[in-house]
Parts: structure tokens; sequence; C-alpha cells
């Protein structure tokens, strides 16, 4: 009996701090996706409508001073690879709890902007902090997990942070208004008077381990620098993929083609269940055949969808969009395994903060590629941003072949 009654307890507190964790991804999501979704309206509020065939014409900013503003905001996530470097010296959830609070606060802040640039100002500060703690929520989740739990748990992190950041996108849609951004970033103060009781829930992990200490905030052991390069440059592509295909998703939905943002909401509303079988056939393929290969997948198939959604009208955008989301659920719970499963503990948190850094170089690479072939397009209808998509998206997929020199992590045991 006592063993039985053990065991629930047992059980009873790890779904405690599984759900904590997941609100906390939920809260993050919402706080980061709050500036891609509500873009559109911020372009139209603080720019001016050009007389030429350009984006600018349309969405009121042209196409490379809102990749350049994008770009920025993924440039000022470098910062999260100095604070995830500090959680390996101050412990995960003393790090974790900080960075959520003043980024929370800070993005809130941007309700206040003034100017285009004092948007991206706000959020390029929030950023960091807020990147800091989806990687240490991954971190957490992973040293917290059986070997045979760590993808189940990893899955509902994703959904946590999928459902954050579709909720700030339906609220874009139903909030309406001159200055009903504004609002949107208002929200994230909420959070601040919750989740406090939830960090308490978090243990903070432990392990035994040989490796030495580091020397300083960002380094590396030299046998491990390989695997952190390899997985650095896979993210990297991912990165240069993922950045335009979400930075760019509500200007072209909203801004070229005039979907009603009421209609937008209500696409990702839908979209919660192309996600949610994104997210449940990760963990299957990751099983089965692996975290490798599900990366791939997954790559693949968000190249493949976000080229269509640009690439046609109404139908193919809403289309493209359902399946973008139900592709990232498919990457989003591999990548994260593969990039915290290779190291150990007493650099796990640094090796994701350079892998941060990776997709941050990525996605600003993306951003400004993709920006500047819109603007030299002038195309402003359906399909504009197909040409774009295909030359930002296709040129890096042969390096998804580096894959194959690391080692599988599914049933990797952490040290």
């Amino acid at each position: 009996m006592a063993e039985v009654l053990g065991e629930f307890r047992s059980r009873a507190f790890w779904q405690s701090v599984t759900g904590a964790l997941f609100v906390i991804a939920l809260v993050a999501g919402f706080a980061q996706f709050g500036a891609v979704a509500s873009l559109d309206d911020v372009a139209k509020h603080f720019g001016h409508h050009a007389s030429n065939q350009s984006l600018q014409s349309v969405v009121g900013l042209s196409g490379s001073v809102l990749g350049i503003g994008l770009a920025i905001l993924r440039l000022a996530s470098l910062g999260a690879l100095p604070l995830a470097s500090l959680a390996d010296r101050w412990g995960r959830t003393k790090v974790l709890r900080r960075t959520l609070f003043v980024g929370l606060v800070i993005t809130a802040s941007a309700a206040l902007s003034p100017s285009y640039w004092i948007f991206v100002l706000c959020f390029a500060l929030a950023r960091p902090l807020l990147s800091t703690t989806s990687t240490l929520i991954q971190v957490i989740t992973v040293e917290l997990s059986s070997t045979s739990r760590r993808i189940h748990r990893l899955v509902i992190m994703s959904a946590g942070a999928g459902i954050g950041a579709g909720t700030a996108a339906i609220l874009h849609g139903t909030i309406r208004g001159p200055d009903s951004f504004r609002w949107l970033f208002a929200l994230a103060l909420v959070p601040v008077f919750f989740v406090a009781p939830l960090l308490r829930r978090v243990p903070e992990p432990t392990f035994h381990s040989d490796d030495a200490p580091m020397a300083r905030l960002g380094t590396v052991p030299r046998g491990k620098r390989e695997r952190v390069f390899i997985v650095g440059v896979i993210v990297f592509v991912i990165g240069v993929i993922s950045g335009p295909a979400s930075g760019f998703t509500f200007v072209y939905g909203e801004g070229v083609l005039k979907i009603k943002p009421d209609v937008v909401a209500s696409v990702v509303a839908i979209s919660a269940l192309t996600g949610l079988a994104g997210l449940l056939l990760s963990r299957y393929l990751s099983q089965r055949v692996g975290r490798r290969w599900t990366v791939v997948l997954g790559v693949m198939a968000t190249a493949a969808t976000a080229s269509f959604a640009y690439g046609g009208g109404k139908t193919d955008f809403v289309i493209g969009y359902m399946l973008g989301v139900a592709s990232g659920g498919l990457l989003a719970p591999a990548i994260a395994a593969l990039s915290t499963e290779l190291f150990s503990h007493t650099f796990r948190a640094t090796a994701a903060g350079w892998v941060v850094v990776a997709g941050v170089l990525g996605a600003i690479s993306g951003l400004l590629i993709f920006g500047l072939i819109g603007d030299s397009v002038h195309v402003t209808g359906a399909g504009s941003l197909r040409l774009p998509a295909l030359l930002t998206f296709l040129p890096l997929l042969p390096l998804m072949l580096l894959l194959l020199g690391l080692p599988e992590s599914s049933q990797m045991e952490l040290t």
C-alpha cells in the first residue's frame, strides 16, 4: 500500500512539474509571437503607402524595412547565449525565473511605442530573455525526464509554445481598432501575477558528471565542439527557412491577400488541430526512426509548405499555413531533443545557447534575403512571395546531410 501511495505521489508530482513547465512555455510563446502576429497592423500604423508597385504600396513599410526589423529581433536573441550559459553556473530555475519576468515586463512596455523602431527596440530587449526562457524549458524538461519519456514531454512543451503563439494570433484577429496591437502587447503583463507559484513547483535538475567545470561563459569542452557545430549548422538552415516562413505570414495574408484579420484568427485556431497532428507524428517518428530523420522530414515539410503558402492566393495560403503549422509541430520536439540530449549537464545549457545563436544567424540571413528579393520582384498580388521563398529556402537544404555525422540520441542516457 505504501509503495502504491508513493508511486501515486511521484506521478502527481511530475504531472505538476510538467503542467507548470507547459504554462511557462505557453506564456513565453505568447510574448514572443506578439510582434509577428501584429506586424501588419504595426506596419500600417507607423508606415505610409508608396505609389510604386512594391510591398510598401500595400502594407505601408517596404520588405527590406520589415526584414531588417525582424532581423534585429532575431539578432537580439544572441543575448540568449550568455544568459543560458549562466544557467550552468547559477542553476536552471534561478535564471529561468529572472528571464521570464523581465522579458514579460519589457514586452508589455512595447504597448507604449511611439514609432516602428521603438517597437523593434522593445522587442529586441525582450527577445534574448524570452529565448533563454524557451531554451531552459527544453533543457529542464530533458533533464527531469527518463529516457523513454523525454520526447513525450518535449512534445508537451512544444504544444505549450504553439498554443501561446496561436493565442497571440487569435487575439490579434479579435482585438480590433487603430491601437489594437498595443492592447495585445500589454496583455504580456497578465502572466507576471500568476507564474511565480508555478515556477516554485519546478525542481532544480542535478547530475553527477566527470566533466570539468567550464573556465568562462560560453565555453564548450574541446571534444564536444564538433557536435555543437553540426547541430548549429542544422539549426542555421532551420532558421533560414522558419524566419521568413513565420515572419512574413501575417503581412502576406492580411496585407497582400487582404484576408480579414478575424478570418486569419479562425484559421489559426483551426490550425491547432494540424499542429497537434504534427506533434503526435513527431513523437511517433522520433521513437521509431530517430530524432535525425524526423528533423530532416520536418525541415523539408516546412520549406515546402511555406513555399506553397506564399505561392498562390487565399486558398493556397490557408492550406499552406495549416500544413506549415503541422510541419512546425513535426520539427520542434525532434530538434529540441537533438539539441539537448547530445550534451552533458555541465555545459548543456551553454550548448543550447550556441544552438540559439545558430538559429538566430540563420533567421537573420533568411529574413534579409527574403525581404530584399521581395522588394526586387515588383509583384504585389497573389503569389508575389513565391520566388523569394524558393530562392531563400532551397539552396541550403543539402546541408541536412550533416545530420549523418551525429549519433542517434533517442536511447542515450543523460550524463
